[in-house]
């Protein structure tokens, strides 16, 4: 699992920039557009035969052990689904050392789900 930043932005397309103007007459100054209109904090989990799951942190949300633990959840039943049949062993995890992942709370639950 990792997380990583997502920009994003509306870009004005041709039909929106285009302004009636008499011939001869200077073209409007435009002010430079910045790329990131905001950005998204985007959690993705993989395995060796592709990404499993991608999940978009809501704005003012957090990453602690709640919404940790709902994602693994969420990756049992995605793990059920897209790997059925090949899931025979324990699964291993390589993570940060990040406060949602050394709780007590992630290491109970990580047991509990066979992880």
């Amino acid at each position: 699992m990792d997380e990583t930043w997502l920009y994003y932005y509306d870009p004005e397309t041709k039909q929106l920039s285009m302004e009636w103007r008499y011939s001869g007459s200077p073209h409007p100054k435009k002010f430079r557009v910045q790329k990131s209109a905001g950005k998204v904090l985007a959690s993705i989990i993989w395995d060796q035969d592709g990404i499993l799951l991608i999940d978009y942190l809501r704005k003012g949300q957090t990453i602690n052990v709640e919404y940790y633990l709902s994602l693994l959840v969420q990756l049992k039943d995605i793990l059920k689904e897209k790997r059925r049949g090949k899931v025979t062993k324990v699964i291993l995890f390589l993570h940060e050392n990040a406060p949602a992942y050394r709780a007590l709370a992630t290491q109970k639950k990580l047991a509990y789900l066979g992880f």
